[in-house]
């Protein structure tokens, strides 16, 4: 029993090592599928699963890490590693950068999406001319080196307050503003649909324009993804600020103990999404079948 333990009295959670594995096989499958499916129909060639296929992207690399960091502990209590040694250590800030810019690529992602729903909704007429590939392109490589180069910046300096807290401020602006934007476009939405449906009133048939059912079933779709990503880090990304900011009261201490908990969560999110596109996109579950059947 360690003093973590001793201090907190609860036992620490733990799951066996298939389990991860498992899940991170499943779900690194899962979001290569989705990548492909994209790349592969030309009517998925949009903005929108241009940013979702980033999204399923930056899920790869979080599973693939997490898989790679799991057949790295067998090793190591086999005793084939080192723990402390100077490669494996290395090793481990390699993981860690990765997830780390997967954490942050998520977030990024969703802004992304977020902007690209409001404007589809809203300026639907100019949104062509807004959202062109090649803009989507530039702002694809601008998300992937920042989020690269930030996380190699933050596990080198973990240690220092200061990044700590760019950090937690750059994922609480982030959630702001994604939940603002969020909210605002629902409110607007919900008031544009009464104004449709009151110019409709005097018909037979009230019919809204399509682009408008497709954006705002996009919309929706992107609100359930962003609300599985919350639950699935928030408790991971706590334990982060507990690790930098608490490390001797025993409440903390209390809480770290379910951190193989919190890994499975951060890993089930890369499960999930896949299953959420398919659930919400007909698009998406039509080019399953074909790549699957065919193949």
């Amino acid at each position: 029993m360690n003093t973590s333990m001793n201090e907190s009295d609860c036992p620490e959670l733990s799951f066996p090592v298939s389990v991860f594995f498992t899940i991170g096989v499943f779900s690194l499958m899962e979001n290569l599928l989705v990548v492909v499916a994209v790349i592969y129909n030309r009517n998925l060639h949009s903005p929108m699963y241009c940013f979702m296929c980033s999204l399923a992207g930056f899920n790869t690399v979080a599973s693939l890490t997490k898989m790679c960091e799991n057949v790295l502990l067998v090793f190591a209590d086999k005793g084939q590693l080192e723990k402390e040694g100077f490669s494996e250590t290395k090793l481990d800030d390699v993981i860690d950068s990765l997830l780390c810019m997967s954490f942050m690529g998520s977030i990024f992602s969703f802004l992304a999406i977020a902007v690209d729903r409001y404007v589809s909704i809203f300026h639907a007429l100019r949104y062509h001319n807004i959202m062109t590939m090649r803009r989507t392109g530039t702002t694809l490589g601008i998300i992937w080196t920042t989020c690269g180069v930030s996380a190699m910046l933050m596990v080198r300096f973990f240690d220092s307050k200061f990044i700590m807290i760019c950090f937690v401020a750059l994922f609480l602006i982030c959630f702001a503003v994604i939940c603002f934007l969020y909210v605002y476009m629902f409110m607007l939405a919900r008031i544009h649909a009464r104004k449709i449906d009151a110019l409709n009133s005097g018909g037979s048939e009230k019919c809204r324009p399509r682009w408008w059912g497709r954006s705002m079933r996009g919309a929706l779709t992107l609100t359930i993804l962003f609300g599985a990503f919350v639950v699935c880090w928030a408790p991971f990304f706590l334990h982060l600020i507990i690790i930098a900011m608490c490390l001797t009261d025993p409440y903390c201490e209390c809480y770290r103990s379910f951190f193989q908990l919190h890994v499975l969560l951060l890993m089930s999110h890369a499960l999930i999404d896949p299953a959420i596109y398919a659930f919400r996109s007909a698009e998406l579950r039509h080019t399953f079948r074909k790549m699957l059947i065919c193949s």
